[in-house]
């Protein structure tokens, strides 16, 4: 049985209603019974419809109204190419291919054009059909710009919506839990029940998923990816405070103690520059603190015993909770203070920092100008499916041929089930309501003003039912709509309303072919196909971290070349991978109940190897590991990388991965000021493990790192 809407989705969906029925009747009707322009009437009626149902424009009123506002310029201009290419079929195909595909694709580089798309898409639409009237541009510009003028003005003024909460604002929040949290853990007194849960928790709200479209900072620019950066970071700090929260307390520890405080005063001080209540500053101290601790947290212990063991793991997880605070500070500063040099920092890490903005968006869109990327394979879904149909209608000379891309436009999906499920319920709406639309002409004749006084009350329903009750009850009360819209202009018959019913079917046909031939799997192949080249990428730079970590000042140039490479490899499959996987995660997929691999903690994975790489070499002593010590963890990182090329096809069932455990004479050899770099590594290739079964679907993957070192990783 289908979810209904809550309360606050059809309250939030009547005042959306109302806002676009105002708008689109204080453009239509004084502009076809006052002003005698039944062109400028159109423009006027569609342009609320299409900023303000058709496009998911994101944010507060306020802000839906200042990008109604900015997208002007952009419909303008849609508009007039589509009313001079307007001049045959084939140059309107050739637009509507370009239009298609630039906008689709823009939209996911640039996150803020997303929620205008559809719109900027239905101006050219309605712009490029015949008649050829290059004369009648200035109506389709005065009624396009006063419809989206008075749309902006009713999203301010007419029950408008509140602000939702910024995502700096809710990284600031995060920040204040986990320097709560991190005082705290200072000492060597119990934590506060339940703290290590909403440790979790707030780091699961963090998640882009759980943001609304409009805050989520998504885009290419410096502040969109310092934003996401800090938010990914913070989410990281947030899940270590609440694994070093459940790790046995080994006594008096100092140098532990002292790094947590000054981590607390990192994440209060960021929280503050986000704000913007403290000044922009760089994480200058706590590295300072890092240093030091790096320095001291030696032990004398024996290094065979557990207790030894267990002070060095949980210090190792302090020092993972200090790194991604360093990447938290960095990451804020950055998106709030702009373009700087980042100094003593993995310049890998914040690669973006000094690069400027026009770079910054050629690598995005370079970066997802492959067709194995899905929102490549998006646009040109879209893009073919979009001129297909303006083919079709001018071959056949459909009558209101815009109905057909129309359809294309709102009915397609991203996979052949769901396309042919919003197909069909919306070929039963449209019949439905080209049967009550006929009957309803024939009962009233040429009477106009029937239409008139029936518009705004129909507009109202459908505005208010459709975006609720789905495709069948938005495509047939939407027919009632148009019916009645232009039955004021000219005079109609029943069939125009089997005009309607023919566009649409043939729209949806043409969509669902399209869905069939042109990537019908949506993101659920990608996301096997990139996961898998994720995993491969990752596999030689789990063995190049470990040799320059473990090497000490004798690693080699060659060494740092191959390190160089399958770093860039591995970023640029992770991007790949997460585009998929954001995809997949809105698709319905029939199978998604059942028992199959964890795509989200293959993506996790990666993102740990990443930050190992960046780290892990820093930490290194310049002697580095003994030759026994070295040859073990060479070993063990070999095992990851067979483990994860073998992992790599993600086998039904999953695969058990262990490594070979760190034997006891191997620890005993390495001295004291090393030790703690060894169990860094074999923390960080034990959690590797753990994410490699997790992500392989495997029951119980994800905890196969026996001990409290899965949790304290570098991640």
């Amino acid at each position: 049985m289908p979810k209904r809407p809550s309360l606050l989705a059809s309250v939030r969906a009547g005042r959306r209603a109302l806002r676009v029925t105002v708008a689109a009747a204080v453009g239509f009707y004084p502009a076809l019974y006052l002003l005698d322009r039944p062109v400028a009437a159109v423009y006027a009626l569609f342009a609320p419809i299409a900023f303000g149902l058709l496009s998911p424009v994101p944010g507060s009123g306020r802000g839906r109204a200042g990008t109604v506002l900015r997208a002007l310029p952009g419909a303008a201009a849609l508009t007039a190419l589509g009313t001079v290419l307007a001049v045959s079929t084939w140059s309107a195909v050739a637009g509507m291919l370009a239009v298609g595909f630039v906008l689709t694709f823009g939209a996911a580089c640039g996150p803020r054009l997303s929620g205008t798309v559809p719109g900027l898409q239905l101006f050219y639409i309605l712009a490029c059909f015949p008649p050829y009237a290059p004369d009648t541009l200035p109506q389709r510009l005065t009624g396009m710009a006063f419809g989206m003028a008075v749309l902006a003005l009713c999203e301010v003024t007419l029950l408008p919506d509140p602000a939702e909460p910024s995502y700096r604002g809710r990284i600031g929040e995060a920040l204040d839990l986990a320097a709560r949290a991190a005082d705290g853990l200072v000492g060597v007194a119990a934590p506060e029940p339940g703290l290590a849960a909403r440790l979790r928790q707030a780091g699961r709200d963090l998640r882009f998923s759980q943001q609304p479209a409009g805050s989520r900072p998504t885009g290419a620019g410096r502040t969109d990816r310092a934003l996401a950066q800090a938010g990914s970071a913070t989410r990281r700090l947030l899940d270590q405070l609440a694994a070093l929260s459940e790790l046995p307390r080994a006594g008096a520890d100092p140098a532990s103690n002292e790094l947590l405080r000054g981590v607390a005063a990192t994440c209060r001080d960021s929280a503050g520059v986000l704000r913007r209540v403290r000044p922009v500053g760089g994480p200058e101290p706590v590295e300072e603190m890092i240093d030091h601790f790096l320095a001291v947290r030696g032990t004398a212990g024996d290094p065979r015993s557990a207790a030894t063991h267990a002070l060095l793991r949980r210090r190792s997880t302090v020092l993972t909770v200090a790194v991604s605070a360093v990447t938290v500070r960095t990451a804020v500063a950055l998106a709030v203070g702009g373009r700087r040099a980042v100094h003593g920092l993995p310049q890998e890490q914040f690669w973006y920092a000094g690069t400027g903005t026009v770079r910054l968006w050629l690598i995005r869109v370079v970066g997802l100008f492959t067709r194995r990327s899905v929102i490549f394979q998006n646009a040109w879904r879209i893009a073919l499916g979009l001129s297909l149909a303006r083919l079709v209608a001018g071959w056949l000379d459909l009558a209101h041929g815009f109905w057909v891309l129309l359809a294309v436009l709102t009915l397609g999906r991203t996979t052949a089930v769901a396309t042919w499920s919003a197909v069909r319920s919306a070929a039963v709406g449209t019949f439905a309501g080209a049967c009550a639309a006929g009957v309803f002409v024939v009962g009233a004749g040429g009477a106009s003003d029937v239409y008139a006084y029936l518009l705004v009350p129909v507009m109202l329903l459908a505005f208010t039912v459709g975006p609720l009750e789905g495709p069948a009850w938005a495509q047939g009360l939407f027919t009632l709509v148009v019916t009645m819209a232009f039955a004021q202009i000219a005079p109609v018959t029943w069939q125009l309303a089997e005009a309607r019913l023919v566009d649409v079917l043939t729209g949806s046909a043409i969509g669902l072919l399209c869905g069939l031939f042109a990537w019908p799997a949506g993101a659920r192949a990608e996301i096997r196909r990139s996961a898998r080249q994720l995993l491969i990428a990752t596999a030689p730079l789990v063995r190049a971290t470990v040799s320059a970590a473990s090497a000490g000042g004798d690693d080699s140039g060659a060494g740092h070349e191959v390190a160089g490479r399958a770093l860039w490899l591995t970023r640029h499959r992770l991007r790949i991978a997460e585009g998929a996987y954001a995809q997949y995660r809105t698709e319905l997929s029939p199978r998604a109940a059942e028992d199959g691999p964890d795509w989200l903690a293959a993506l996790n994975y990666g993102v740990r190897v990443l930050v190992g790489a960046y780290w892990l070499p820093r930490m290194s002593t310049r002697e580095g590991l003994p030759s026994t010590a070295r040859r073990w963890v060479l070993d063990a990182s070999e095992e990851v990388e067979g483990a994860a090329r073998r992992l790599a096809d993600f086998p039904p069932g999953g695969l058990r991965v262990r490594l070979s455990p760190l034997p006891p004479d191997v620890a005993a050899e390495v001295p004291a000021r090393v030790l703690p770099l060894l169990i860094d590594l074999e923390t960080w290739l034990v959690a590797l493990t753990a994410d490699l079964e997790a992500a392989t679907g495997r029951p119980g993957g994800g905890t196969g790192a026996s001990g409290p070192h899965a949790d304290g990783t570098l991640r």
